[in-house]
């Protein structure tokens, strides 16, 4: 590809062939083998953000998946800890896949302000404040009544803006999400959604909600789901569909990849049934639920190029678009990284 600027002005042929994931998932258990994650590596995948806890967690719990993840790939020279875009950018250039990691709800906190920081040092750079229903940070998007963001979810997000951790709307009601846009001062995310214009479905995102989280320069990460895409849906096409609207609604700069894949399905499926409160029927009306494999991913770069997208807008999309948010937002004063945790 040709030396490329985007609409922002920033030069993206450093960025190539950059492939970004925004959210993955290993089993949440200390055991879990990191390796697995080197299937995205093998299509040519450059970054993933992996997932180290969500609503059942608590911060021991979410501790220990985390001691455990960074050991395992601190002594596996095919990996980086990515505590900086630059680290991404480095370890594209070393032919390693560069990991770093994500909270979905705000209980791995224990309520706790301080731990934001704490996970910052640790390589957490999104937290999802709610998951799917209402905590202490404010509703999912699951909840019959929508309230939005709590006292103490717009101070978490004051802090999580402080210390450079973004802020990702994915599981949250409409109006925290609408809200996150409000209070954060650097972008927000939505890491792994679809478009509940293409397909209707609580988990996906609003073209309200999808505006707002552009204004702010963030990104959103067409997710993998089936039942996200559609009626358990896993072809290219269905991801297209959603892709496309996304990038005629907000423009190319404003979407991205979080394939939502869980690298070991027998344990998502163990998951749903432990927490089954946690996922209504809507996530289980179509039987198990299916995912676009990391492998699909391969000819994307291709099939965008064959239906006339500039060289510019499929770079973003792959990943130039999540690395412009990491550059901006992951460390604002440049004081912290993973190997300080």
């Amino acid at each position: 590809m040709a030396r490329v600027t985007n609409a922002i002005g920033e030069t993206l042929d450093d960025l190539q062939p950059l492939l970004w994931d925004q959210h993955c998932c290993l089993p949440l258990r200390p055991d879990a083998d990191v390796g697995h994650l080197l299937r995205f590596q093998e299509i040519g995948g450059s970054f993933v953000s992996v997932n180290v806890g969500y609503a059942p967690n608590d911060a021991d719990s979410t501790l220990r998946i985390l001691e455990s993840f960074r050991r395992q790939l601190a002594t596996d020279q095919r990996f980086l800890l990515a505590g900086s875009a630059a680290d991404v950018v480095t370890a594209q250039a070393t032919g390693r896949l560069a990991v770093a990691f994500d909270l979905e709800d705000a209980n791995p906190l224990d309520g706790r302000l301080d731990m934001v920081e704490r996970y910052h040092r640790l390589g957490v750079r999104t937290l999802v404040p709610t998951y799917n229903y209402r905590n202490a940070a404010g509703s999912g998007c699951m909840d019959a009544e929508d309230e939005g963001l709590t006292a103490y979810g717009r101070a978490m997000v004051r802090e999580m803006n402080r210390v450079g951790i973004v802020a990702d709307g994915s599981h949250s009601s409409i109006r925290t999400g609408l809200e996150l846009c409000e209070v954060s001062t650097g972008p927000v995310i939505y890491s792994h959604t679809c478009m509940r214009s293409v397909w209707e479905h609580e988990r996906n995102i609003t073209d309200e909600q999808a505006r707002a989280c552009a204004a702010t320069g963030g990104v959103i990460g067409i997710s993998g789901v089936g039942v996200f895409l559609g009626p358990n849906d896993i072809s290219l096409d269905a991801l297209l569909r959603h892709l496309e609207y996304a990038i005629e609604l907000v423009g190319p700069d404003h979407v991205g990849i979080g394939t939502d894949y869980p690298f070991d399905i027998d344990d998502f499926n163990r998951e749903l049934t432990e927490n089954a409160e946690l996922f209504p029927e809507s996530y289980t009306r179509w039987g198990p639920i299916r995912f676009v494999e990391p492998e699909t991913l391969s000819p994307l770069a291709a099939v965008l190029a064959d239906r006339g997208y500039p060289d510019e807008a499929i770079t973003g999309i792959l990943g130039g678009n999540f690395l412009r948010v990491a550059r901006q937002a992951w460390n604002p004063e440049a004081q912290n990284s993973p190997s300080a945790g």
